[in-house]
């Protein structure tokens, strides 16, 4: 009882503070007005931020579930996902207070919490109740530091290694790629993919033909996630 009370507060704590940050703007300011101060090529068109509303939905029902089925939720389980929730206010609020290499740091530790809580959960899981929620959450924080990323070297003027930005975006398009087709491979997920492949349409959107480089990439490594949901043979349910 006091681990799904625990992990319900740290879902209203988490939902609230999201909400009450763009209604009213912490410092002034919504999390995208921030975000579109710069041209981040890795930045998707805005409707695809609508599956925020859709995963913290979802993320409710995971909380609800919890209580009704009263499943065995583990002492891990609660603190990972209590400290995700943490580092997502705290980003929240590093991010509009403009300490963008600090909400950097913030993102990375609240995505190495889901991806702990993520594999908490065997393969045989993968349900409403249990690794989906995760998996959708997960996968939606994962864009958001590669953006947050792309954003910070944008807004310092860095170039490493010299490479061009239309470059850099196609590198993250295809590392996260990767990510995506590690875990459909090997821990039969198809959830995670389905996130990029939403995000990666509206980042092609986005650019269009002012950065066909990056636009033609998104597309077709959408495409490659598509065919890898589809075609790419499911593990063996793990104990």
């Amino acid at each position: 009882m006091g681990r799904l009370l625990i992990i319900s507060l740290s879902f209203i704590a988490m939902t609230v503070f999201s909400i009450m940050a763009n209604l009213m703007p912490l410092n002034g300011y919504t999390t995208s007005e921030i975000s579109n101060r710069y041209t981040v090529l890795f930045s998707p068109a805005g409707y695809v931020s609508v599956i925020k509303i859709f995963i913290y939905i979802i993320l409710g029902l995971w909380v609800y579930l919890q209580w009704k089925k009263r499943q065995n939720i583990t002492g891990v389980q609660t603190a990972l996902f209590s400290f995700s929730a943490l580092f997502n206010i705290l980003w929240l609020y590093l991010w509009h207070y403009e300490y963008f290499t600090w909400s950097i740091i913030a993102i990375l530790l609240m995505v190495l919490s889901l991806i702990g809580l993520y594999f908490t959960y065997p393969n045989w899981q993968n349900t409403w109740s249990g690794r989906i929620p995760i998996s959708l959450f997960l996968a939606w924080e994962s864009i958001i530091a590669f953006m947050n990323i792309a954003f910070l070297f944008t807004h310092n003027h860095w170039n490493f290694l010299s490479l061009s930005d239309p470059l850099w975006t196609v590198i993250a398009l295809t590392v996260g790629t990767a990510a995506a087709l590690h875990l459909r491979y090997h821990h039969d997920d198809y959830v995670f993919p389905l996130v990029y492949i939403w995000t990666f349409i509206g980042i092609a959107f986005k650019n269009g033909f002012d950065e066909l480089l990056v636009s033609t990439a998104a597309l077709f490594l959408s495409g490659v996630l598509l065919v890898g949901i589809l075609l790419i043979k499911k593990t063996k349910p793990s104990e």
